[in-house]
Order: structure tokens, then C-alpha cells, then sequence
């Protein structure tokens, strides 16, 4: 059976996989090596140098294009490496319209690094596709969003957005890291370029530090690849391993993060001392409607807000969580909970975070694939 009509949870295991040359390992093996022997000058099987290529990174590569139905793989240091990959794209002048909530390190790495080489960033809320359009002028080259946002779960049309960058002949990056190519596939709705941390859901055991890129045109490859490579920001043979082996099992931890996220939103919103919760999931939540049409389930991703709560209550919650840990990050098979103001949205200024609904008193879960009844025990005894 041909790759291209395998269904995705083969395609996990599978896509862009053969077994090694050398000996047949089913796994491709670690290539801990810096460089490789050269029979005549240029003359090699493939791979001269690790910050170029790496038959680990490349297996890892493959498996990434495989699963968002791309055509061209590219991994990173990191989910910010990946990022600052595309970013280089542009040029001093162009501008950028991108999601106003969004990851705090995203918003650091566009005003604090990029924004001084002369390229300018309009942060603004994405929900209605319709407000987009008034902020694109000649400069205009980039549409950054995120989707499902973090913390606030904010959806974005992905088509919508993606007809619109194509009329005007911009670049559209998604970053699809809530979602998981499981999921949501941005590719297939017109997105030019998928953006993920690997280290969350791909790698899925918070054991490992990667990003990715994945697209379908050449052009535009060639061009990552060439800034991939003269940049260096690549990842290790060994945490390519890592996160080719989580993927092989995305699709099984998927199906517990969406089970054991629904049974916590709903347990949540029932509960009486909670004033909010955000999880795309309910009919009531904003654009639920694009939510259920661009993806496959609702993550196991949530935020929420205590009645009557401030910053004091909110650090005391989450200090009495016992079977969530309090960390940044998310997408392991642990649960986790974090304090967005405080820890991963900490870099975007208080007044910047609040318009957007990232306020003090916010709280963001990573449902795991534990016991969901355990979850739900431990989350009442720190309510309580």
C-alpha cells in the first residue's frame, strides 16, 4: 500500500519510515555523529556534516511531513527556533499581522528580537477573519496565528484566513501546537506553512526540547532548508529519536487527552466556584462552530477563572495541586497546570496580556492521560 493513502494512525508509525539500510533496525538509529568520511571531495552517501543533515533528524523529518500531509519536513532546537526560521524570511520593512494572544514567548521573540531589525508586528484578536484584512497595506508579507491560542483557546478560521492571505500574496504560518496534526491539519486548509513545539504533544513525555516546520511548496523549503542551515538551530540525533518515537504514539495519547479534557471542562463548568472556563469543546464558546468543522476533537487543553478570584487565589490553587504539577510547558503524559501571568506569558507587559483575557486570576490546565476520576479529586481538594 502506497504512503499517501494510509490513514493517520498508520501514518504515525509508518509515514516517511523504512527500516535502516545497514543491519534492517526497524527504529532508525541513533547517528550520534558529527560528520561522515568522504570517499573524494563532495564525494559522500548523502551527509557530510550534522548541522546540514542527519539521518536521525531526517528520519524524524519525514515523519513530520508525513503527518500533516506536507511534502517537506524540517526540525529544530526548539519550538522558538523554528519560529525564528521563518521570521528570517522577511525583511527590515515588511510587516507581520499575528494573533494578540498567543504564546508569551512568541510575542517576545517578535517585539524584543525582531521588531529592533525593522519589522513591524500587529497584534490583533483573529476571531472574525473580516478584521484582518484592514491591516494589510503593501508591507504586509506574514499572517503568524495560533489555533486553538494559548491560554485563551481562542479558535481561528484557518480557511477563511488562508483565502485571505492568498489574495493578497502573503505568507501564512500556523502555529498548530494545542491542536496536533491529529487533530488539525493546516495544510490541507490552505495554510502555507505548519509551525509546531514538538516538545509538547509530538515528543509527548516532557523529556525532550524540539520544533518543527512542515510545507508543501519547494521554493519555500528550499529557503527554511537554507536558513536551517546557515543558522545551525538544529536539533541532536538523540532528541530526534525521542520525539520520532512520541509520535508513534500520538494518535493513542490524542484520544486520552480529548477523553479526560471533555470529562474536567464539563466537571469545571458545573463546579460553583468556578466563573469561567475555556475549552473549545462547548457550544458556547467562541467560533465552537470552526472549532468542530477545522478539527477532529477539542484537546485536553483548558483555562479557567475562579469566582471572585485575584492573583493570591489563583498561586494558592495551584500550589495545592498534588497529581497536576505545577510547571510550564504542556502535552506530556502527566498533567501539568500553570500560572500564564506569572510563568509562560510572564514577557508580555500586564496590559498587553489582560486585553487579550490572559488576567491574574487565570489558571491553564494540561490534562493528561492519567485516571481522569484522580484528576478531578485532586482538582476539588484545591478548589476547596
Amino acid at each position: 500500500m502506497s504512503e499517501k493513502h494510509l490513514k493517520f494512525n498508520s501514518k504515525t508509525i509508518h509515514g516517511g519510515q523504512h527500516p535502516d539500510k545497514a543491519y534492517g533496525a526497524v527504529m532508525p538509529p541513533i547517528y550520534q555523529t558529527s560528520t561522515y568520511a568522504q570517499t573524494t571531495p563532495g564525494g559522500h552517501q548523502g551527509y557530510e556534516y550534522s548541522r546540514s543533515a542527519n539521518p536521525t533528524r531526517t528520519a524524524l523529518e519525514n515523519s513530520l511531513a508525513s503527518i500533516e500531509n506536507g511534502t517537506y519536513g524540517l526540525a529544530f532546537a526548539s519550538g522558538l527556533a523554528a519560529m525564528d526560521a521563518v521570521i528570517k524570511l522577511l525583511s527590515p520593512g515588511d510587516e507581520v499581522i499575528s494573533t494578540n494572544d498567543l504564546y508569551g514567548g512568541s510575542y517576545r521573540l517578535f517585539k524584543k528580537i525582531f521588531e529592533k531589525f525593522g519589522i513591524t508586528f500587529h497584534f490583533i484578536g483573529m476571531q472574525d477573519p473580516g478584521v484582518v484584512e484592514k491591516y494589510i497595506n503593501p508591507k504586509t508579507k506574514l499572517i503568524w496565528i495560533e489555533t486553538p491560542t494559548n491560554p485563551m483557546m481562542n479558535i481561528i478560521d484557518i480557511k477563511k484566513i488562508a483565502a485571505l492571505s492568498k489574495k493578497h500574496g502573503l505568507l501564512l504560518a500556523v502555529d498548530s501546537t494545542f491542536a496536533t496534526p491529529y487533530l488539525q491539519q493546516p495544510l490541507d486548509l490552505g495554510a502555507d506553512i505548519v509551525m509546531h513545539s514538538a516538545t509538547k504533544y509530538l515528543g509527548g513525555h516532557s523529556d525532550v526540547v524540539v520544533g518543527a516546520l512542515v510545507v508543501k511548496e519547494k521554493d519555500l523549503a528550499d529557503r527554511l532548508y537554507f536558513i536551517q542551515n546557515a543558522s545551525g538551530a538544529v536539533c541532536g540525533p538523540m532528541d530526534s529519536f525521542l520525539v520520532l518515537r512520541g509520535i508513534k504514539t500520538l494518535h493513542v495519547r490524542m484520544q486520552r487527552h480529548c477523553e479526560n479534557g471533555k470529562a474536567i471542562a464539563e466537571y469545571l463548568r458545573q463546579h460553583p466556584k468556578i466563573e469561567k472556563v475555556y475549552w473549545p469543546g462547548f457550544a458556547d464558546h467562541p467560533n465552537h462552530m470552526v472549532a468542530k468543522q477545522q478539527m477532529k476533537g477539542f484537546g485536553g487543553m483548558i483555562s479557567f477563572i475562579t469566582k471572585g478570584s485575584n492573583y493570591e487565589d489563583a498561586i494558592k490553587i495551584v500550589e495545592k495541586l498534588k497529581l497536576f504539577t505545577l510547571a510550564e510547558s504542556l502535552g506530556g503524559v502527566e498533567s501539568l497546570a500553570g500560572h500564564p501571568a506569572s510563568m509562560t506569558h510572564a514577557s508580555i507587559p500586564k496590559e498587553e496580556r489582560e486585553k487579550s483575557g490572559v488576567v491574574d486570576a487565570l489558571i491553564r490546565l494540561s490534562v493528561g492521560i492519567e485516571d481522569v476520576t484522580d484528576l478531578i479529586a485532586d482538582l476539588e481538594q484545591a478548589i476547596a
